[in-house]
């Protein structure tokens, strides 16, 4: 029976430096083992607009997006979850009130905190976007604002403690290192959109393939039995069953060659 691979977008199929380059290697490993059979999708964090048109281009079965958020598989929507409107706006509040910066994203756009300091990283995703020809100053002090998930960063200056009482009460809280969170449903998942299209495609849990590289990997790489971390993913390389070589020496390829996948 034929394979399922998941692959994470940045850090794993694309370079996390500026400019970000996806190896020709790469383009090739994933359209070889689609070639051989076996089914690739996206399993990201990102929402669906934010998987750009040079991603998709590489040609994949499916995408899982947003955490879980939002699964489709050959041109149609299997799943899509956002949150109220009523959680949104009291995410919102508590999320001002102690200091914190926040990005909403949502599987058709992402909202800025217009009301709210910034960071450095913060405005370089307001840049990015900006230029991508997201409307970064649409405004959240709407009734009909809400998210699917979000990021936020915080400091020294954020009411960490109190923030946290209420972000665990209602999300999965994922620390990504330096005060950076990534704040997904407590009910999804990159494991539970793995887990998903699993049952609907009828694919043995043996036959399932995952490759990433940051924390938020981990319910990913711990869904499916062959794990793979890139090379320069140093936090999770004790979770993963093979670690491959680093984005830029061909790691896609020399993983997809290693399980006989291409």
């Amino acid at each position: 029976m034929n394979k399922i691979i998941f692959f994470d977008i940045d850090g794993t199929i694309v370079t996390e430096t500026s400019p970000s380059v996806i190896p020709e290697s790469t383009v090739s490993a994933i359209r070889k083992t689609r070639e051989n059979g076996n089914l690739t999708f996206i399993n990201t964090g990102r929402t669906a607009f934010n998987v750009s048109k040079r991603i998709k281009e590489i040609g994949f079965d499916g995408y899982l997006c947003g955490c879980g958020t939002y699964i489709e598989y050959a041109g149609e929507v299997l799943l899509y979850s956002t949150r109220s409107r009523r959680l949104s706006a009291q995410t919102r509040d508590i999320i001002r009130r102690c200091n914190a910066i926040p990005l909403y994203e949502r599987r058709d756009t992402a909202f800025f905190d217009l009301e709210s300091r910034t960071c450095d990283e913060c405005e370089r995703f307001r840049q990015s976007f900006d230029k991508k020809g997201v409307d970064v100053t649409q405004s959240i002090d709407v009734e009909k604002f809400n998210f699917d998930k979000f990021v936020i960063w915080t400091d020294d200056d954020t009411d960490i403690n109190r923030l946290m009482d209420f972000l665990n009460n209602h999300f999965s809280v994922i620390d990504r290192g330096n005060g950076f969170f990534e704040i997904v449903p407590k009910e999804f998942s990159k494991a539970t959109a793995i887990e998903m299209m699993l049952n609907e495609l009828a694919i043995p849990y043996e036959n399932a393939f995952a490759i990433g590289d940051s924390t938020n990997d981990l319910p990913m790489l711990k869904a499916v039995p062959n794990s793979i971390g890139m090379g320069a993913a140093d936090a999770i390389k004790n979770d993963v069953s093979f670690v491959t070589k680093n984005i830029e020496d061909n790691g896609i390829e020399f993983a997809l060659k290693h399980f006989k996948l291409i």
